[in-house]
């Protein structure tokens, strides 16, 4: 089976690589391509993975192209993890906002909406080219903002892109586990919203809904990253967990304040990070696997800092630190191919699951996964204030996938105007004019 990674000369590719290989089973992933535009960057990863391999018997074979359509032919699945303007985007995307007293991260607010107008339609250029050179090919999106890229990818490829994201399952992992699961991966998890935008609203071990014992002790409900992050209180008060990127609309102000006094923004922070990296792996003498474990652990050990540093939350657990996207798209590429049937957190078509939204709107719910894909399962309706800002956001999202299609400025302006957490229309002028004078790739906007 062949497996197509876009983004293949990103970071985290040896995430996905090493959950191949301790896959053994029938009909799994045998070829691996890396696509990427940056060949040096390609070489970089495949030393990685390359290191990766050494051991492993029938490790699956690597190759790398910067020929996206070679790339596309013949997969059986296609990972889409590009970050179009890279690193050096994303710290313009921060900049720009925060310049503004607005919030610039990536998938949040105005550093979202900036991210995606210039990534839909590099993305909609991949849906169109699958269509039409891997017509039978799954694609899993986890390139920014997730939800967002997988709706625009959907209008082309239908069901058969697949949405999937970390954070649902760190969040549901971490509860089960303080709640004593003795295998988290056995809990179900009552969560529903968008990506980046979502809440835990129970936790099923054995049949039982454990999550009002866990709302109703403040110690347990403290001991954990989400209880640090937005307090016992305030989560008694919801009477649900929410996601961790909720703490930037919940603590809206804090962490603008705190991203401001930052002596860099998470997007530079990586962009120096990642250049000495990739740097480093230059030098043929330079040991890439134990270079990629050291960069990885600074990474994942300095996440969300700055919503850390103002909750008091502290540093976070050595439980953490280990990621979980690539488990993810590994279990949902199993069900797929050997029908193997399980239940995961991802970001599919609504089709009527939440009735305050249309049918085609991405959601990210629990699905059942089989042999013909995801299938979201039946929810129970939002509670008011959620509803609320779910369709807020879902609206901004429309108005991108608009503007993406139009390169109508002004409907560029309307995204960035309607976001809750963009405060003025002359704001959201100031910004259009901003991230265009910055960033190449959004010439389109007229």
């Amino acid at each position: 089976m062949k497996l197509t990674i876009l983004g293949g000369g990103g970071f985290r590719v040896p995430l996905v690589y090493g959950a191949l290989l301790t896959d053994r089973g029938e009909g799994r992933v045998t070829e691996v391509v890396l696509h990427d535009l940056d060949d040096s960057r390609l070489y970089a990863v495949a030393r990685v993975l390359a290191e990766q391999a050494a051991d492993v018997p029938d490790a699956p074979q690597v190759t790398a192209t910067t020929d996206l359509d070679e790339a596309l032919r013949g997969a059986d699945f296609i990972f889409s993890a590009i970050r179009v303007g890279g690193l050096e985007g994303r710290a313009n995307d921060e900049r720009v906002a925060l310049a503004e007293g607005v919030l610039g991260q990536e998938t949040v607010g105005a550093g979202g909406i900036a991210y995606g107008l210039r990534t839909v339609p590099v993305a909609v250029d991949i849906a169109q080219r699958v269509a039409r050179l891997a017509p039978d090919a799954w694609v899993i999106n986890f390139t920014n903002p997730a939800g967002l890229v997988t709706e625009a990818m959907s209008r082309h490829l239908g069901d058969r892109v697949i949405g999937i994201c970390d954070s649902p399952v760190g969040l549901g992992r971490r509860i089960a586990r303080v709640l004593g699961a003795k295998n988290p991966q056995e809990a179900w998890i009552d969560y529903v919203g968008l990506n980046h935008l979502g809440w835990v609203r129970g936790l099923r071990i054995a049949g039982r809904d454990e999550l009002p014992r866990l709302l109703a002790d403040p110690e347990l409900l403290g001991s954990f990253e989400e209880g640090k992050l937005f307090g016992v209180d305030w989560l008694r008060s919801l009477g649900a967990i929410p996601n961790e990127y909720l703490h930037y609309y919940y603590f809206n102000r804090e962490a603008v304040s705190a991203y401001q006094q930052a002596d860099k923004t998470r997007g530079a922070f990586l962009a120096d990070q990642q250049a000495r990296f990739y740097q480093e792996m230059r030098r043929p003498d330079a040991a890439a696997l134990t270079t990629w474990d050291r960069t990885r652990a600074e990474r994942e050990a300095t996440y969300m800092a700055e919503n850390r540093e103002t909750a008091g939350a502290g540093e976070r657990d050595a439980d953490d630190l280990s990621g979980g996207y690539e488990k993810v798209a590994l279990a949902l590429m199993r069900a797929i191919a050997r029908d193997e049937r399980t239940t995961l957190i991802l970001n599919v078509r609504n089709q009527g699951t939440l009735s305050v939204l249309d049918t085609d709107a991405v959601i990210e719910v629990p699905c059942l996964v089989d042999a013909n894909g995801a299938h979201p399962v039946a929810v129970a309706p939002l509670p008011d204030h959620a509803t609320g800002l779910v369709c807020s956001v879902k609206a901004v999202e429309r108005e991108v996938l608009a503007a993406a299609d139009s390169g109508s400025r002004a409907t560029a302006v309307k995204a960035f105007a309607l976001h809750p957490l963009v405060d003025s229309v002359n704001v959201a002028r100031r910004l259009v004019e901003g991230y265009t004078a910055v960033h190449p790739g959004l010439a389109y906007l007229g």
